[in-house]
């Protein structure tokens, strides 16, 4: 993903060959920082992949956890409608059970 973004690679870094001038840099310095900057570089690339890999592993358990919040949201709205119909039905239960009582407290057929 990032790697495009990149210029050099660290094989770049250390293939790269300076011209010499006669008041040029000394060659051992400019290895020694290039070795430096290639470890560094490999750090950063290394680096790089380690958190590529967590970012995935964070929008799978994202999606995830998207899913199961839907999930448990579709429950809870049947559970509400269920309990809605079914205080309806215990309601009607009552009132049967109430006329039932009138009509024997009462005579009435």
């Amino acid at each position: 993903m990032y790697q495009e973004r990149i210029a050099l690679t660290s094989q770049d870094i250390l293939e790269k060959d300076f011209k010499i001038d006669t008041r040029g840099y000394r060659p051992q310095e400019v290895d020694r920082f290039l070795d430096i900057i290639i470890k560094d570089y490999d750090e950063n690339v290394k680096i790089i992949k380690e958190l590529e890999s967590e970012k995935e592993d964070l929008l799978d358990e994202n999606l995830r956890l998207k899913k199961e919040l839907r999930n448990l949201r579709s429950k809870l709205e049947l559970a509400t409608e269920n309990d809605a119909q079914g205080a309806t039905g215990v309601n009607a239960d009552l009132l049967r059970r109430l006329s039932n009582l009138e009509k024997i407290i009462y005579g009435k057929e």
